[in-house]
């Protein structure tokens, strides 16, 4: 199954990362490129051939609305359920290879949320990569920690990135095996 790309020129310069190594790239005005995805926080364009991550807080410069705040994807949300609003804020998180957030891909194999003091919480977070190679680790890891921590009476995240056991496509949801064509 294709998905149709709309194809967007920049009309301002940004920094994107390259796809999958993650390495940091100015993108100039004018440059033209083909959204792959547009899920979670930011998008994943098609320029020269390469794959590009630009960060949702660009949107401007391909046309698009700025993504939700994470205030605004939790604010159905019970204040008091800070491990509901952790699990809802993770399934924003997505590879950006991969059309499917990374809950679903099975990539988060412990996510334990402990009290601090003063009604705040830490996270601690083990997740893997769908490949052991992937530079994206990095940049999805760091996505992960800025909207945990925007969360309120969230005051710690750590995030370790393991790979034993490693992935395989049986830890996908049956939703993200759907989603896939699997």
């Amino acid at each position: 199954m294709r998905r149709s790309r709309e194809t967007v020129t920049l009309t301002r310069p940004v920094f994107a990362e390259r796809i999958p190594d993650g390495t940091q790239v100015e993108l100039p005005s004018d440059t033209p490129a083909q959204i792959t995805q547009a899920l979670g926080s930011s998008f994943t364009l098609l320029v020269g051939g390469q794959l590009m991550r630009l960060q949702g807080r660009d949107a401007d410069a391909i046309g698009k609305p700025v993504p939700q705040t994470v205030a605004e994807l939790v604010a159905d949300t019970d204040p008091d359920d800070v491990r509901g609003r952790v699990w809802q804020v993770l399934k924003t998180c997505y590879d950006p290879e991969i059309p499917v957030n990374i809950v679903d891909l099975g990539l988060v194999y412990v996510c334990d949320v402990l009290p601090l003091d003063d009604q705040q919480f830490r996270v601690s977070i083990k997740m893997t990569l769908t490949a052991p190679g992937c530079g994206m680790g990095d940049a999805i890891a760091d996505e992960i920690q800025d909207k945990l921590l925007a969360l309120p009476r969230i005051a710690q995240v750590t995030i370790e990135v393991v790979f034993d056991p490693p992935w395989d496509r049986s830890m996908m949801s049956d939703a993200a095996a759907l989603a896939l064509g699997l």
